[in-house]
This record gives structure tokens, sequence and C-alpha cells, in this order.
């Protein structure tokens, strides 16, 4: 359904989307509600695989940003594509949408994530260095 720059190491405000087969992606999204109506569903993660919760999401949004040209972008979705680009833009914030969740909610789905086979089994990532010669900057990014 969609993908944050920041679930894949890189820190820009983007985030790509296929939803009933709108595909695309925006850059420094700032999101609007149209209305106050909501939705409750069923919510997933990469962050968090294979757990998912009924989470409170604005039913309508108008999603406005860029495009990688550069030019403006304006989306307008309800139900899943409104979900989506909620989810995904609590992403570019630093917010999982089990920060999204009433205390008790958010209680449960933290002893699921404690329960998970892959929460202490992670191996710490691994770092490497790059084969191509880089710049004297720290980040190769040049002088």
């Amino acid at each position: 359904m969609g993908l944050a720059a920041p679930q894949l190491g890189v820190g820009l405000r983007v985030f790509t989307f296929d939803v009933d087969d709108v595909l695309g992606h925006l850059i420094n999204p700032e999101l609007s509600f149209p209305d106050e109506e909501e939705q409750d569903g069923q919510e997933g993660c990469l962050s968090i695989p294979g757990l998912y919760f009924d989470t409170k999401r604005r039913m309508n949004v108008v999603a406005k940003g860029f495009n990688m040209y550069g030019d403006p972008v304006r989306i307008v979705g309800s139900e899943l594509m409104a979900r989506c680009a909620q989810h995904e833009t609590d992403h570019l914030d630093g917010v999982l949408f089990i920060d999204r969740l009433d205390p008790e909610a958010r209680k449960e789905a933290m002893k699921a994530i404690r329960a998970a086979e892959w929460y202490n089994d992670a191996a710490p990532p691994t770092v490497k260095l790059s084969p191509h010669a880089s710049s004297s900057s720290p980040f190769g990014l040049g002088r």
C-alpha cells in the first residue's frame, strides 16, 4: 500500500503508494481534512511485521506535496487512500500507527510486539562501507 523513505533508512520526507491501482509518490506532504468523518479498521506496518490492530483514522484527506520533478501534486482520497496517506505521513513525522491507539489497545499492541518471534531475535544491522571513493566530506557529499 505505501512505503515511507525513513523505513528504508532514507532521511527524506517522501513516500510512495499503490492503492486501488493508483500508483504514485508524494514529497513533503501536507495533509488537510475536509470533514470530521472517521474510519476504524485494521492497520499493519512493515516496521511491525505480521501484527495488525484496529486504528482510527480520518475518512477523507487532501494531501498536497510535490512529485520528483518539483511539480505540485494534490491527492484527494477517502477510505484506503486516506488511511495510507495518514499512515505514511506519520512515518515521516516519526509516528507509528500504534502511537495512534487508545491506551488500552496500545498496551495490548506492545504485549503482542514483545511476544513476536522477531522481537528479541533480531540481529543488529550490518553497516557496510562503500567500496567507492568519497570526497573529504564524512557523508561523501563533496566540498
